[in-house]
């Protein structure tokens, strides 16, 4: 008796409908899987067997075919064992239903019958929405996760044997609900706050000027100077998610697997912290399956590369596009998916291997020639994209007992939140979130200079020798100053401060390309 049923499949960021097909016929017993499925699919041979035979069904006699259609699609993942194992049983008359061209089956089973959660829910449950489907059969841990898409009937089963009494009518389990608004009702709630940084006035000035513009920022000091500190600390200062953000989100770490049934959404925006030793697909996704790498990870959140010059130099130059488009595209020979990566890079550096370069309380011992091969990882184009470039000097011991704390993490909150209202109002209807992702024609409406902010500019063009991007960059920077300050046009004062902080080119850093 050949029995249709629907799951689906994972496509980067999109899900498909994959239909179920299991027929039988008298033999000798066995099972065979087709549909281009990877190893993970046909082990689901004998988790479904042992998992029908422990729940207390008996197994059908004879020899199943399994088809999951389309046939040019690969499948991967144990998500296809409930709606196999349902196929089976449905196939011996042991399940009557008539709910399955409406229902899409996701889990995985262990040997005595439970469900398991898997990876990808909510871009399955978006994507099936869209396909007219009504309801979604999904583990107890992946339902919070399946009920953030409205308009679909989460049912959440524990076992097998709970599934098939839903689909016999006999349960009287109701589809799972959320409150989407209360994931975002409650308070913000950090570990850091910028009022225990002693002085650093400056790098605080230039990291809300970051935060507010969502602007790439480069911190440059010796060890103990506090860039690490400071960093750690620019989650606190950030405007919140907001829903349709947090989806989209969502999404990315719910293909990775990195959701459970306590953190169903992300609500707070990603910080995300790699390890100077991951490689190039680490940090932008990839693999023979295509998936989400940090940079996507920090999707409309930061990512915070610690010791930048450490990163393998191909490394940082595959984070290039995705600093300039906001996405990252990765071709493999079967599929070309696209991953968003809307990031506010941050990173930090020693000036030297040893770190005492220009230091004033410690002298540096390294060669010229160690500190020139330590900055030739950073090329050209990878600091051009970065909108600001900071030296944090290191604080004298009595400073540490006399300067003050600053403004705390909510006062600057609060402040750049003001601007990015603005900056929400001016991109309305438009994709653009931030000042540092505008467009040239954008540019050119919204970056209105007055007479001396242009002659101010046109001099640190010849002095800092900025190129094209640089120069955008600025322009960018002096914007986000100019929102800050409540200001429509761009004064002097906003460009000059927007100009220093290119501090490397107005060093003149001689960095290899």
């Amino acid at each position: 008796m050949l029995i249709k049923l629907k799951s689906s499949a994972l496509n980067g960021l999109d899900g498909s409908i994959v239909e179920v097909e299991v027929d039988s016929y008298k033999g000798l017993p066995g099972q065979s899987i087709v549909g281009l499925p990877d190893t993970s699919v046909r082990e689901s041979r004998d988790r479904v067997k042992f998992a029908i035979i422990n729940s207390g069904f008996d197994f059908p006699p004879g020899y199943f075919t399994i088809n999951l259609a389309p046939g040019d699609i690969r499948k991967e993942g144990p998500l296809y064992d409930l709606p196999i194992a349902v196929g089976i049983l449905s196939s011996s008359e042991q399940i009557k239903s008539d709910l399955f061209d409406e229902t899409v089956l996701l889990g995985e089973l262990s040997l005595n019958g439970d469900v398991r959660p898997i990876a990808g829910v909510l871009p399955i449950c978006i994507s099936a929405k869209k396909s007219g489907i009504k309801k979604i059969i999904v583990s107890k841990e992946n339902a919070d996760e399946a009920a953030l898409v409205s308009g679909l009937d989460i049912f959440a089963v524990n076992s097998l044997k709970e599934t098939i009494d839903l689909l016999n009518g006999n349960s009287t389990l109701a589809p799972h609900k959320i409150d989407l608004l209360k994931f975002f009702n409650t308070s913000p709630d950090f570990d850091f706050d910028f009022s225990e940084v002693k002085g650093q006035q400056h790098a605080k000035r230039a990291i809300e000027i970051a935060a507010a513009g969502g602007h790439n920022i480069l911190m440059i000091g010796p060890p103990g100077s506090g860039k690490t500190m400071l960093a750690k600390r620019i989650p606190s200062i950030m405007p919140p998610l907001t829903i349709d953000e947090a989806l989209e989100v969502t999404k990315l770490y719910s293909v990775t697997g990195l959701l459970n049934e306590k953190n169903s959404l992300i609500t707070k925006r990603p910080f995300r912290t790699p390890h100077h030793t991951t490689s190039n697909i680490g940090i932008i996704g990839g693999g023979r399956i295509p998936r989400p790498g940090e940079v996507s990870l920090a999707h409309h959140g930061i990512l915070f590369l610690d010791e930048f010059p450490e990163f393998e130099r191909d490394v940082l130059e595959v984070m290039r596009q995705p600093l300039e488009d906001g996405k990252v595209t990765i071709s493999r020979a079967m599929a070309t998916i696209t991953f968003p990566a809307e990031f506010m890079l941050v990173a930090t550096m020693n000036p030297c291997p040893c770190g005492n370069f220009m230091d004033k309380v410690n002298p540096c011992v390294c060669p010229p020639y160690k500190i020139q091969k330590y900055w030739s990882k950073l090329s050209r184009p990878l600091l051009d994209r970065i909108d600001l470039h900071i030296e944090v000097p290191r604080l004298k011991k009595d400073d540490l007992f006399t300067l003050p704390n600053g403004d705390n993490s909510k006062i600057i909150r609060d402040r750049v939140q003001k601007a990015r209202k603005v900056q929400e109002l001016r991109f309305k209807n438009t994709n653009i979130h931030s000042n540092s992702r505008m467009l040239p024609k954008m540019m050119r409406e919204y970056c209105r200079l007055e007479t001396e902010a242009e002659e101010i500019l046109k001099s640190a063009i010849y002095h800092l020798k900025l190129s094209g991007r640089s120069y955008d960059r600025v322009l960018k920077v002096a914007r986000t100053i100019a929102d800050l300050d409540d200001s429509e046009i761009i004064k002097a004062g906003h460009i000059a401060e927007a100009a220093q902080y290119r501090s490397l080119d107005a060093k003149g850093a001689d960095l290899s390309v």
